[in-house]
């Protein structure tokens, strides 16, 4: 499977969130770091079908991302900041919910989801009653719902203890076989770990984009550019001379 990105530029006013890029990941994990106000999350909206681009395609298998955003949520699932869970109802009850906005959907498929990260405990609590930790993995247990092709997860270690980001971990290595996963994470170390390829954003342009394998910690920060770079106003790696 594979999913792609073909100069894509989305601007907000004067402010160019995305400035042409390109990107191409195949079966597995595409970490993306930067900086705050780089364009992850407007990468990440742009991917989900909720902000149309102002210049660019978005492909998954060479299928280009359509004016149908239904067809194309059915095949991904999202996990953001927030949970997006009905306070009132039990996370079961969720699931079955946004799941079923796609198809029908049966009992043994919210079960298997919420087992996929260990949470079948909270199958049956109110999502109000949960800690951030627990809202976390009910929002997780959600965007695996109905095995999606495209897997979108921003900030998804927020808020879990040590045990529950382990389970995560296996999840994402699990789910990067035979899909697709973007994972946009501030922790360079697990993310680079989990990765398959690594992209860099910074000021809403490519700073570095290279498989895993040649992604180091320390490359990726650099890429990044740090307090010194952006204090003084230098360009993303790749456009420096």
């Amino acid at each position: 499977m594979t999913l792609e990105g073909r100069g894509l530029a989305c601007a907000y006013g004067p402010t160019r969130a995305l400035d042409g890029v390109s990107f191409a990941a195949r079966d597995g994990v595409l970490a993306v770091f930067g900086p705050n106000g780089a364009g992850k999350s407007t990468l990440l909206r742009v991917l989900a079908g909720e902000r149309r681009p102002d210049a660019g395609d978005v492909l998954l298998d060479d299928v280009a991302l359509s004016a149908d955003r239904l067809a194309w949520r059915a095949r991904i699932g999202v996990a953001g900041h927030r949970s997006g869970l009905y306070a009132k109802l039990t996370v079961a009850q969720n699931l079955f919910f946004f799941a079923s906005l796609h198809g029908r959907t049966t009992p043994g498929e919210v079960r298997a989801a919420l087992a996929a990260v260990q949470a079948e405990r909270l199958a049956d609590r109110q999502a109000e009653a949960l800690s951030r930790g627990e809202r976390q993995l009910a929002a997780l247990a959600r965007a695996l719902m109905r095995d999606p092709e495209l897997l979108l997860l921003d900030e998804p270690f927020a808020g879990l203890d040590a045990a529950a980001s382990s389970v995560l971990d296996a999840a994402l290595r699990k789910r990067g076989r035979g899909r697709v996963v973007v994972l946009v994470t501030h922790d360079v170390v697990r993310g680079a770990a989990l990765a398959d390829r690594v992209v860099v954003l910074r000021r809403g342009r490519k700073a570095l984009d290279r498989p895993a394998s040649e992604a180091s910690p320390d490359r990726i920060v650099a890429a990044m550019g740090g307090r010194e770079g952006e204090r003084n106003g230098a360009p993303p790696a790749e456009t420096r001379p």
